[in-house]
Parts: structure tokens; C-alpha cells; sequence
């Protein structure tokens, strides 16, 4: 049973397609939350029956909506009213469902473009709030929306045993040939006190390691100052992350311009971290830092 209240969403500005779900439950993610890039998101819960979620996919794919890739579904499963179901497809269309044995407080509500379900509440203001939640918070990236409409329904009283996991997946418009590629976000709190806490810390820190990977194009194109930037906006977010600051002044130090500024980086973390310094050596050795690299002074 995967008592839980979740988000199906579209966006409309990026078309990207979300889930993010909450529950007194083990690896609630591992369950809940499916999605293809440019094909669709689908949460199933309440006696959860996971195939909705790969076939609810296959259909959208095949051109079905998200309502009739869920009727599809529904028609011919004999336990279909203990189900809780929330699709979306590319288009933006909704299909929902809360079958007649859901568990006391459950129920949904739907608008443009997304759908709120939540099943066994500790009261029915739950699938509400999330609405309210969802659609004042437009000015927010689609992660960081799904989120904050997770907030809110623990605000409004949330599960009536309590919260133990999180996952939100985010992907992207395009429809891409293998099903693991064009995803935005995929993250998971598999068993936590606080798990809507945990999966906010980690979206930021997603966000993080995104403006590496950006700074990082940015350097292999030579735009120093883009890269400069987005490297700053990495540590930001993510200020005490030893890796992200590493592999930053790694990469600076590939350019003459920035090379002093990188070496600075690395010297420190090298000053506090035997493993920092092993890690270097491999790299060296392995042919993955030039010979002449300034980093070696360092070791």
C-alpha cells in the first residue's frame, strides 16, 4: 500500500513533465514516479499497481492522450478501484484517477496542465492546498514548483501516518530514442525524518553540479567569462561541496588566463585532504592532467 499525495505536472513555458510525490513509505520513488522525455509523467499509488506506470508510457507514445492511456488501463484491471492515479502527457493533457476503496482522506483535483491526487490524508484540505500552492508558485523552475506543492501539503497535515520518503523526476520536451536520456531531475530520499527537506537540499545541489557542467562548456568554447560565471553560481549553491570546488579549479587551470586562479582552488583542498591528493596523483599518471600541469608542485 503506498499511501502518499503527489504532483503530475506539464510546463508550460519549457514543456518539461514532472512527478514528485511524499509518503510514509520506504523508496517511495522506486514505485510512484515515472516519466519519458516528451512523452509524459504518471504517478501510481494508493494499492499501487506499477505496470500503469511503463504502460501508461508506451501509450501515450503511441499517440494515446493521457486520459485515454489511463481508461486503457483502467479497463482492464479488476482491482481498479483501489487504485490513485495521475498522468500527463506532452500536451499537457490530464488523466486522474481515485478509485472507490482509496483509503479515507483521498481524493484529487486538476488544472491546466497538471493534476494533485493524495490518498489515506489526515484530513481532505490536502489535494486543495497543493492546487493553491502549484499555481501561485509559477515564477519557480518546475523542480522547485513541484516542491513547494509538496510543502504545502505537509503543511496542510500531510499523511496521516507521518513522512518517511520523497523522489521527484523532471523531463525534458524533446522525445529522446532511450528512456534514460532528456532527464532533468531524478532524485530520491529513500528513508528520512525530514524528506521534503532532504529532496530540496538535493535539488539545489542538482542545480549545482548543472552550472559545473555549463561553466565546464563554457571553457571548452572559451568563453572564460560565461565559464567564470557559472562556476561562481555552482559555488553559491553549493559552497561547502569539496568535489564541485575541486574539479572547478581543475578545469580553470587548463587556461592560461585562468590558470592562477584554478591553482589557488586546488592548493587548498590539497592542504587539507590526503585523498584529494591521491585522486591528483591518478590523474597524472593516467595520462588525464598533462605532464607539465602546475597542480604537480602541489604534491
Amino acid at each position: 500500500m503506498i499511501t502518499t499525495y503527489s504532483i503530475v505536472a506539464r510546463d508550460p513555458r519549457t514543456g518539461e513533465l514532472g512527478i514528485a510525490v511524499q509518503s510514509h513509505y520506504f523508496s517511495v520513488g522506486s514505485v510512484v514516479t515515472w516519466g519519458r522525455s516528451g512523452v509524459g509523467a504518471i504517478a501510481t499509488q494508493s494499492m499501487a499497481e506499477p505496470s500503469y506506470g511503463p504502460m501508461g508510457l508506451d501509450l501515450m507514445a503511441s499517440g494515446k492522450t493521457a486520459p485515454e492511456a489511463l481508461q486503457s488501463l483502467l479497463e482492464t484491471d479488476p482491482r481498479s478501484d483501489t487504485r490513485q492515479v495521475g498522468m500527463v502527457d506532452s500536451k499537457g493533457n490530464v488523466g486522474v484517477h481515485t478509485g472507490s476503496r482509496c483509503i479515507d482522506f483521498a481524493g484529487h483535483i486538476t488544472g491546466e496542465q497538471f493534476s494533485c491526487q493524495a490518498n489515506l490524508m489526515s484530513n481532505d484540505r490536502i489535494w486543495g492546498a497543493m492546487e493553491r500552492e502549484y499555481k501561485i508558485s509559477n515564477n519557480l523552475d518546475l523542480p522547485e514548483r513541484l516542491v513547494a506543492t509538496l510543502e504545502a501539503a505537509e503543511a496542510a497535515g500531510g499523511d496521516a501516518r507521518g513522512k518517511q520518503s520523497a523522489a521527484l523526476v523532471v523531463v525534458s520536451s524533446q522525445a529522446h530514442p532511450n528512456p534514460w536520456m532528456g532527464r532533468v531531475m531524478d532524485l530520491r530520499v529513500e528513508d528520512s525524518a525530514d524528506p521534503l527537506s532532504e529532496l530540496k537540499r538535493l535539488v539545489k545541489l542538482k542545480r549545482a553540479y548543472d552550472w559545473v557542467e555549463k561553466g565546464d562548456d563554457f571553457f571548452a568554447l572559451g568563453k572564460l567569462e560565461d565559464s567564470l560565471k557559472a562556476y561562481k553560481k555552482a559555488g553559491q549553491l553549493a559552497p561547502d561541496n569539496e568535489e564541485i570546488r575541486f574539479w572547478i579549479g581543475i578545469t580553470l587551470m587548463g587556461s592560461q588566463t585562468t590558470r592562477q586562479e584554478g591553482l589557488g582552488i586546488v592548493r587548498e583542498i590539497l592542504s587539507k585532504s590526503k585523498n584529494w591528493k591521491s585522486v591528483t596523483k591518478s590523474l597524472l599518471n593516467k595520462g588525464y592532467l598533462s605532464k607539465d600541469n602546475p597542480v604537480r608542485e602541489l604534491l
